[in-house]
């Protein structure tokens, strides 16, 4: 089996509540997402996606997803896909860094290894490990009554975590904490996610103004060495996020002690591959982890749920279901959350069917 036609297709995903706002006063409104198709000699196909959450929160961009698969695409042309790190290294070998490109490339390869041997992809990342997976809600940057307002309406769809973005004035971030962990009842659990947005004698000052609750403060500071500062001065149990980008980063982390928790972000790792080996990691140094990627529709929240769906329940704190915040479905099949719960999809490969009357016209083509 070979490459012969690698597709791009490029889609934007409305938000459903209008805009997406987080530290620093970054917002989105509309997502760029990028959708690959690998066809092969065989006619067997598989998609993968990549998201970016705008270009300001990590160091990607959509339109760099589309502009670096020009690149390496001569590259893949004849390569066998289910020789997954054959194929990670070709792209290595033809673009240094840059693993959200590289992403959506190795998501389609374990769809096309999933149908090939007629498997859904979580089996083949370590096996399905339960029913279903627990989420959490992300809650939208705004005034601390407009945040403790969200909590009834989102557990009323079932979810018992939330992540409060924060990383802005210090006396609102405390605000913000204490006016949602006010609305929490039993069982709930709350994340204070600063999103690299606080100075680290700002996150002090947060973290001591509101010791008196129990909440996760998450990603603090731009640096790992800031946030391992903070860290080592507070209470609180601790996420890193933004500074998780490869194994290395984990074991070093582990050795300092840096945190509790850490979020693997699949494109920011390089795909599924990439992700699946520092998952494996955290579980044998005993982090809990939270499954997701930068953001995405329905292809990039499958390959989430079957991630998530794959690790063990012990170790997995939470996962995303980033197709419910959007408006646009772009496959049918997709993962849906059930009462703050996900399964991922049991048919072969990823287990969805892409639309592509919404996916439209391809933006980038190449053919062996």
């Amino acid at each position: 089996m070979r490459i012969t036609r690698l597709s791009v297709f490029q889609v934007d995903l409305p938000l459903r509540e209008g805009s997406y706002n987080w530290s620093e006063g970054k917002s989105v409104q509309i997502f760029d997402s990028t959708v690959v198709r690998l066809t092969t000699d065989e006619g067997i196909e598989g998609f993968g996606e990549v998201c970016p959450l705008g270009p300001v929160y990590l160091p990607s961009y959509a339109a760099g997803v589309r502009v670096g698969i020009e690149e390496i695409a001569p590259a893949l042309l004849g390569q066998d896909p289910r020789r997954i790190d054959v194929v990670n290294r070709a792209m290595d070998a033809a673009l240094k860094g840059h693993p959200y490109v590289k992403s959506g490339i190795d998501v389609a390869c374990w769809d096309i290894l999933g149908r090939t041997c007629g498997l859904p992809v979580s089996e083949l990342l370590g096996g399905r490990a339960g029913p279903d997976f627990v989420l959490y809600r992300a809650i939208s940057q705004q005034s601390p009554e407009e945040m403790a307002s969200k909590v009834s309406q989102y557990r009323d769809e079932g979810y018992r975590r939330f992540q409060l973005k924060v990383g802005a004035d210090v006396q609102t971030d405390i605000e913000r904490i204490r006016a949602v962990a006010a609305e929490l009842e039993p069982g709930d659990i709350l994340v204070a996610d600063a999103n690299t947005g606080w100075l680290p004698h700002e996150a002090l000052r947060v973290a001591r103004a509101v010791r008196d609750i129990e909440v996760y403060i998450e990603q603090p500071c731009l640096s790992y060495e800031e946030c391992l500062g903070v860290r080592r001065l507070i209470d609180h149990p601790f996420i890193l996020d933004e500074s998780v980008d490869s194994t290395n980063t984990l074991v070093r982390a582990h050795g300092d002690r840096a945190a509790d928790v850490v979020n693997l972000k699949i494109s920011k790792l390089g795909g599924l591959t990439r992700a699946r080996q520092a998952r494996d990691l955290c579980v044998s140094l005993g982090f809990g982890v939270t499954i997701e990627d930068t953001w995405g529709g329905d292809i990039a929240t499958a390959a989430i749920a079957h991630l998530a769906h794959s690790t063990p329940p012990r170790n997995l704190f939470t996962s995303t279901d980033f197709n419910s915040y959007v408006t646009v479905r772009i496959a049918d099949g997709a993962p849906v959350r059930l009462d703050g719960r996900m399964a991922a999809p049991e048919a072969p490969g990823l287990g969805v069917t892409p639309l592509m009357e919404m996916l439209g016209s391809p933006v980038f083509e190449a053919e062996a």
